[in-house]
């Protein structure tokens, strides 16, 4: 799992960088998106070009994207895996958006599955278990888990409490329940007992490691 909602707020780039280095392969990607940042330049700075899940795709170390926003929203510009998926390097599962947030969460709680109307009647619920509720379709949807989640926050504590900043919080603090191993890019690390308790975003007991960038 890769945190990360259009812009570069919340998307780990440091940990995609080193997981570019590290030259794992065959890779399942989990994320909102499949690497918009680079191509729609929503809030970068002016000429800078962000990182994301688009350098995995141009290493050919991505088998599969599962997501709910995996092309750009400009013909004329497409990611780097929109151009991979029409070559046939590159598997898709869509999801949408809400869908995708609640098989995370329910994978981070220990529940198995969950029924949505979302998608009932569509090309996405195709071969998927169906059932009528109140006089409506659902779609049987199964939860989400990984073995690492890569994220960002703002700061931690050697603990591994987190706090996330503004809207860069997204799918961090779902996806860091859900991963066998969770790892954490921030910006500061300060001592033990200097994040209120009240202040925790994500509680340690999801936290297994912490880079500071």
């Amino acid at each position: 799992m890769i945190d990360g909602f259009a812009g570069p707020g919340g998307t780990p780039q440091n940990l995609i960088r080193a997981l570019r280095d590290h030259g794992a392969k065959d890779l399942t990607i989990i994320s909102n998106t499949a690497g918009l940042a680079s191509v729609i330049g929503f809030g970068t700075i002016p000429g800078d070009r962000p990182i994301d899940i688009g350098i995995l795709v141009d290493n050919e170390q991505i088998k599969k994207v599962v997501a709910s926003f995996p092309v750009s929203p400009s013909p004329s510009r497409p990611t780097s895996y929109e151009r991979a998926y029409r070559e046939g390097k590159v598997e898709l599962e869509l999801v949408p958006q809400g869908t995708l947030a609640e098989r995370i969460r329910i994978g981070g709680a220990g529940i198995p599955a969950f029924y949505t109307p979302t998608g009932a009647g569509t090309l996405l619920a195709e071969g998927k278990e169906t059932r009528v509720f109140d006089g409506k379709e659902h779609v049987l949807e199964y939860a989400l888990k990984a073995d690492f989640a890569l994220l960002r926050a703002h700061k931690g504590d050697p603990m591994g409490n987190i706090v996330y900043r503004g809207t860069s919080r997204n799918f961090n603090g779902v996806m860091a329940t859900a991963a066998r191993t969770t790892i954490m890019e921030v910006d500061e690390v300060v001592e033990v007992g200097e994040i209120d308790g009240h202040g925790v975003h994500t509680p340690a007991i999801y936290v297994n490691r912490i880079v500071k960038i």
